[in-house]
């Protein structure tokens, strides 16, 4: 069949034959057969690094919502507010718990003082023959001392194993005990140094307890640090020194007996630094005994002390 069309191309009837140049592009392809130039810019720009992120022009997407905060979130807030709110009251009410719980070992203490039994200068006398002013209070701080570490190992042996709530009571047992035997070797320690304060035995006692919150001797000749009245400054001062106390005793509560070690050791060391200090006043403004005029018999309480600050005041030296 000479003229008639190839059966390849009456299989393809609607491709046409290539006419285009092939020296156009390189390698003897046409610009057509390798992209458009816009394609190309693109690939080259995303190759280096500087492709756009904005969308294709004419691109129909989407625009991006404005959504509420989730539910989630809205619930943490609330939930963080609520919190902070239950942290703020229970400060508050632990402050006031804190500040009731001083008080009343204020008040236990001011109730006590004139409880404690002191001994006069005649009778420290008699029970320590041939003995000057400085032997005699040597015998008052290290009876007092020995004392006040018993005190402290018999509370941290009660702590053993301690449990939270009974922490607070132990800690306020140990404080009144301590203040106790240290009350009445202050009041022994101006009996010696030949300066009792004037004045009735509840007058003593609050002069006693001044020099304790403030661990400074009492100058008899100032009456303005006898006649103490037991006041809302003398109070404060008063709870201050318990705190003081009652933070330096926390370590007396760690288990296993060690407590009761620290305690001992701590309890001592506080009453031998406080006598210390009592001292170095007293003997400032010491009477010697040949100048002293005879002094009535101190009176003895007409309550005594009850039985745990009684058997902490009775041993040697006491």
């Amino acid at each position: 069949m000479t003229g008639s069309t190839s059966p390849w191309k009456r299989r393809f009837p609607g491709r046409k034959a290539d006419s285009g140049p092939f020296e156009d592009g390189p390698y003897g392809v046409r610009d057509d057969e390798r992209g458009s130039p816009v394609a190309e810019a693109d690939v080259e720009a995303a190759s280096a690094g500087t492709a756009s992120l904005e969308p294709a022009a004419g691109a129909d997407l989407p625009a991006p919502l404005e959504s509420p905060a989730p539910a989630a979130r809205r619930r943490a807030a609330v939930i963080r507010d609520r919190a902070r709110d239950l942290a703020k009251e229970g400060a508050r009410k632990g402050g006031d718990r804190a500040r009731a719980s001083l008080a009343y070992l204020a008040d236990r203490l001011i109730d006590l003082a004139p409880r404690i039994p002191v001994r006069d200068l005649a009778t420290l006398r008699r029970q320590f023959p041939g003995l000057g002013p400085e032997q005699i209070a040597d015998k008052l701080v290290t009876g007092a001392a020995n004392a006040s570490a018993t005190v402290g190992a018999g509370v941290g042996a009660a702590a053993m194993m301690p449990v939270p709530p009974a922490m607070p009571t132990e800690l306020a047992a140990e404080v009144t005990g301590v203040a106790a035997i240290e009350l009445k070797l202050i009041a022994e320690l101006h009996e010696v140094y030949g300066l009792r304060p004037p004045g009735t035995l509840k007058d003593r006692s609050t002069a006693y307890l001044r020099s304790w919150s403030g661990e400074r001797g009492i100058d008899v000749m100032k009456p303005a640090s006898v006649n103490a009245a037991l006041g809302g400054q003398m109070k404060r001062e008063l709870r201050q020194q318990i705190m003081k106390r009652m933070v330096r005793n926390m370590p007396n509560l760690m288990p296993f007996m060690v407590g009761a070690a620290v305690g001992a050791v701590m309890n001592r060391r506080d009453t031998k630094k406080l006598a210390h200090r009592i001292r170095t006043d007293l003997r400032a403004m010491q009477v010697p005994w040949d100048q002293l005029t005879e002094l009535p018999k101190l009176e003895q309480p007409a309550e005594p002390l009850p039985p745990p600050l009684r058997d902490a005041l009775e041993g040697p030296g006491h």
